[in-house]
């Protein structure tokens, strides 16, 4: 491949042959560049997340398998990585809550604010910002007397009517009482946290501390860049598009933030364009997809795929027709089933059956000796540290029987 980088304008563009990025060398190159393929092996909890990007949490198993997935890190480990805030899970881009590595508590943090809207809500529901900051204030005078972390019920018994129930109006705007905002407020402040009771993290069920976590030293430009830097690193490359849904940033803010960190653009034979670091198309230009098989089971919410959330650029092209429940699969823009992949391609879908303790699957073209292997592995590992692998906080055995009967349906059949 050839490479060309010039700049214009504050913005660099970069040349590689495009009909040399194919759907198959971009599958393989974002595999290699999350760290799929073993690189990434040894590595500790926030050494992966800072490598392959923060862990969507929403309750569920993810963040687990993303770190066993890659550098084989078990539940026992995990959790005491929480337990020591080497890891925690905090409400960042788009005010959404991932699993990162404490050096980026503070920038990724001051990303999640979001206080105007929060008292615009309120405002409405005749709220004042007085009353919120009064609540702010006994919150953290009640837990700096508590002898430990205590539960939002907990919370609401001690404070008594400085809670305010905000009635049938407030619950249909998500706010049922003035509680859950006032700790949303200090949380974004890194004056709280909000710790896992069980020290679990899939689950939703936390209670709250008193924390003092310094202020970010960048500014929001400075920290709109550095997620971007971030974000091109771990995907190895994203259309503004893609990069606009992870970040939330406006049109304008993610040129200024592409700009500041010297982003190239790089048409693709697909036609996308992709903006990329420059180190990154220097090292997409020599860059070889492995020749053997590398299995990976992972999580519908897995960095690989919601990143970009492009799970139908994942599929083959003779397997984008694939249907479960009637649903072609490559059109969703989410995975309805969790992802069997090899070296970026998605090659099956896959459950968990906690009733018969296995994983139930299918694999669009039948199992190799690789496929087998890992999913004894992956099955044996849930078994052993999870119990479940739910997707989120209200994912059930039972919510999910139809998709698992459907897996097995197909699998029998071997054609959807």
């Amino acid at each position: 491949m050839t490479i060309h980088v010039s700049q214009s304008d504050g913005i660099r563009t970069g040349e590689v042959q495009p009909e040399a990025l194919t759907p198959e060398l971009l599958r393989a190159w974002a595999w290699h560049k999350q760290g799929l393929d073993g690189t990434l092996a040894g590595f500790t909890s926030d050494e992966v997340f800072a490598r392959a990007g923060w862990a969507r949490s929403v309750g569920g198993a993810n963040p687990y398998l993303t770190l066993f997935a890659r550098a084989g890190i078990r539940r026992d480990q995990v959790d005491q990585d929480v337990l020591d805030l080497r890891i925690h899970e905090l409400p960042t881009a788009r005010g959404c809550t991932y699993v990162l590595g404490r050096e980026d508590f503070a920038w990724a943090l001051s990303l999640g604010k979001n206080a105007e809207e929060a008292f615009r809500v309120l405002g409405r529901l005749g709220v004042d910002r007085g009353e919120m900051t009064l609540l702010e204030e006994q919150i953290l005078h009640v837990l700096s007397e508590a002898a430990g972390p205590m539960d939002p019920k907990q919370l609401k018994d001690e404070l008594g009517e400085s809670v305010r129930n905000l009635g049938e109006e407030g619950k249909k705007k998500g706010a049922a009482t003035t509680l859950p905002t006032a700790l949303g407020l200090l949380q974004a402040d890194g004056r709280v946290r909000r710790v896992p009771i069980n020290g679990r993290l899939d689950q939703q069920r936390y209670a709250y501390t008193l924390w003092a976590l310094p202020p970010s030293t960048l500014d929001p430009e400075g920290a709109r860049a550095e997620l971007i830097r971030r974000y091109l690193g771990w995907t190895g490359g994203a259309t503004l598009k893609q990069s606009q849904w992870f970040t939330g940033f406006t049109v304008a803010q993610s040129k200024a933030a592409l700009a500041a960190v010297g982003a190239v653009e790089v048409p693709t034979a697909g036609g996308d364009v992709l903006w990329m670091l420059p180190d990154d198309v220097e090292r997409l230009a020599g860059f070889t997809p492995p020749d053997e098989e590398q299995i990976q089971l992972l999580a519908g919410t897995d960095s690989l795929v919601l990143q970009r959330r492009n799970s139908g650029d994942l599929f083959a092209e003779a397997d984008k027709g694939r249907k479960v429940l009637n649903s072609t699969l490559a059109i969703q823009a989410d995975l309805p089933d969790h992802p069997i992949l090899d070296r970026g391609r998605i090659i099956g879908l896959w459950q968990y059956d906690p009733v018969k303790a296995r994983i139930a699957f299918w694999l669009f073209d039948g199992p190799t000796p690789a496929v087998e292997r890992r999913i004894a592995e992956v099955e044996a590992w849930i078994q052993e540290d999870l119990g479940d692998f739910r997707s989120f906080s209200l994912d059930s055995p039972a919510s999910r029987q139809e998709r698992i009967d459907a897996l097995d349906a197909a699998n029998g059949r071997g054609k959807p």
